[in-house]
């Protein structure tokens, strides 16, 4: 495991009204036990097949949703898949995980860490927000019977703390502005964390591009890109034209990573046909993506190899943002303030040693800027080892 490098610890410093994850803990979930795992601007995971590398992005988004007030059972689909594997089940048949994260920013580190139960029944049995050594909220488990949590909360007032019950199906730190009046020196300080970490949590965006859904036309809607990126062509549609500088950006990838010319990158609406709306002649609602190949050769993107496929998608996530990604951001937080943080388990997959180390390249370039970071999965990390502001954490099986 290797520590934040020199780079990557003076961008966190440079930017401290930014709230950001600088490290994700695994105290119990599935292959892992007692895991701590830094996070720079650009971090991989890397380590063979079985070494936990694709649990510890999904314990990331985990906590990104539960961040932005999922349920439990939306976050958790399968719970028992969390428990590791040789965990026992105590007097009361009862297994479960553990997670939590570290969020820095304009209130400095903030921890949060989280106690689920998957057997034998779904439900968040303990929760803990604390900063500076100060524990600011607390919830524990005391009548299983209910469905519901006690927590305390920092007040510092004629009450040190407030108790009140919390849903156990969910977090409880990003419904404490609903709950803290914020009338107090601790009061203020309890919403300023957990506004800090909340805001750090919330805008991910899990990415994992399938090739096959990519090779077809699609219909027109919201130009938002999904996390199969099935929706290239129709996302292309619509950001060529509103970013020119953007687009020249990811024609500029595409070139360095697609065999032969690339002029450049679009997507064209389809002729309609017999039985189609608009009948012989017209458009039938889809469009589909081409490379301009020059001297009027279009080339569809069908064509293309996996590899390229993946490449050109994970390009166009490093240089669109939250405006084209299908991710929920923090519409209260000024966008100066925000970071988007893509998941992109198997970030090398099908690439071949071109592609992925001007992939890497291009995302340490984006990274830098500090409005994006990216926390990525791949098999062997040595090929990004003299790429700056790169964190690899390695993993063994």
């Amino acid at each position: 495991m290797t520590a934040l490098s020199p780079g990557s610890r003076a961008q966190a410093e440079a930017r401290p009204d930014r709230p950001s994850v600088v490290e994700l803990r695994l105290t119990a979930f599935a292959a892992h036990r007692r895991a701590g795992f830094p996070l720079g601007p650009l971090s991989l995971f890397a380590g063979p097949s079985g070494s936990g590398k694709s649990s510890a992005l999904r314990a990331y988004e985990a906590l990104a949703r539960l961040g932005g007030g999922a349920e439990l059972d939306e976050v958790f689909p399968d719970p028992v898949a969390c428990v590791p594997e040789r965990a026992r089940p105590d007097a009361q048949r009862r297994r479960g995980f553990r997670i939590g994260c570290t969020a820095d920013g304009p209130e400095g580190p903030v921890r949060l860490d989280v106690a689920v139960q998957a057997e034998p029944e779904l439900r968040i049995v303990g929760e803990r927000l604390t900063a500076g050594g100060l524990t600011l909220l607390e919830t524990a488990l005391r009548d299983p019977s209910r469905r519901s949590v006690q927590a305390a909360w920092h007040t510092a007032g004629s009450s040190p703390v407030t108790r009140a019950p919390l849903p156990d199906d969910r977090l409880g730190t990003p419904l404490l502005p609903l709950r803290v009046a914020g009338k107090t020196d601790g009061q203020r300080q309890v919403l300023a964390a957990a506004e800090q970490m909340v805001v750090a949590l919330r805008s991910v965006f899990a990415c994992d591009p399938l090739p096959r859904s990519m090779r077809m036309a699609v219909p027109l809607g919201a130009g938002r890109l999904l996390r199969g990126c099935g929706n290239l062509a129709e996302v292309l549609w619509r950001t060529r034209s509103e970013c020119g500088r953007r687009h020249g950006l990811l024609v500029d990838a595409v070139r360095a990573g697609c065999a032969g010319p690339v002029r450049d990158l679009l997507a064209e609406r389809q002729p309609g046909g017999i039985g189609r709306i608009g009948g012989i002649g017209g458009m039938d609602g889809t469009v589909q993506a081409l490379l301009d190949r020059g001297d009027g050769l279009r080339t569809p993107l069908g064509r293309l190899g996996d590899g390229e496929l993946r490449y050109l998608a994970l390009s166009l996530v490093l240089l669109t943002g939250p405006g084209v990604l299908e991710v929920d951001t923090a519409g209260e937080v000024p966008a100066a303030l925000q970071t988007l943080t893509v998941l992109a388990d198997g970030f090398d997959r099908d690439l071949d040693v071109r592609q992925r180390e001007g992939l890497v390249r291009l995302a340490a370039r984006m990274c830098e800027r500090g409005h994006i970071r990216l926390v990525g999965a791949v098999n062997d990390a040595s090929w990004a080892a003299g790429v700056g502001g790169v964190t690899v954490v390695d993993l063994e099986p």
